[in-house]
């Protein structure tokens, strides 16, 4: 979101200086950015996508971008849950899943992350979301199964514990490394 803020305030700077053409210092190319920033929160976005499921060469194309995009999101819990999901389910996703998916991918990683986790519960808009819902369900249904329930947190109350939460040596912190 930043990054498209930034973009947009160059651009307007640099629209609002006068060049002549033949002098201009900036080659246009350096302005084509907004193909690569971020359009979280931008549902125009989500819902123009070029979703081309006609010939195996668009999908294959579409696949590899929303799997990578799922697996190198800069989070780690988050690109592996994501990946994972992605991975062992995109070849089944028809075009409003598609869509939904791309909703999901571009939501900001720790409000994401929260919601999938059960820290805090999601807005309304995002809950019905069909692949956020089969993520969180896949998720809830992991931590059921493999950890223990007084390792979790709280439901609705953030993961505050440390890393060292038993007091190890003399004069050491009581609880957690905060």
């Amino acid at each position: 979101m930043a990054s498209l803020r930034i973009t947009r305030f160059t651009t307007n700077l640099l629209n609002s200086l006068s060049f002549p053409k033949s002098q201009n210092p900036f080659p246009k190319i350096l302005f084509s950015l907004h193909s690569f920033t971020s359009h979280a929160g931008n549902d125009s976005h989500s819902q123009s996508l070029n979703i081309d499921l006609s010939n195996e060469e668009s999908k294959r194309r579409l696949f590899n971008r929303l799997l990578y995009r799922s697996k190198q999101r800069g989070f780690l819990e988050l690109d592996l849950v994501l990946g994972k999901w992605v991975e062992d389910n995109i070849h089944s996703l028809d075009e409003n899943r598609i869509r939904a998916l791309v909703h999901v991918l571009d939501l900001e990683n720790p409000d994401l992350w929260k919601w999938i986790s059960g820290q805090e519960q999601p807005p309304e808009s995002i809950s019905i979301n069909p692949v956020f819902t089969a993520v969180r369900e896949g998720v809830m249904k992991n931590l059921e199964t493999h950890s223990a329930p007084e390792t979790r947190a709280t439901p609705g109350q953030p993961w505050v514990r440390g890393w060292d939460d038993i007091k190890k040596f003399r004069g050491g912190p009581i609880t957690g490394n905060q």
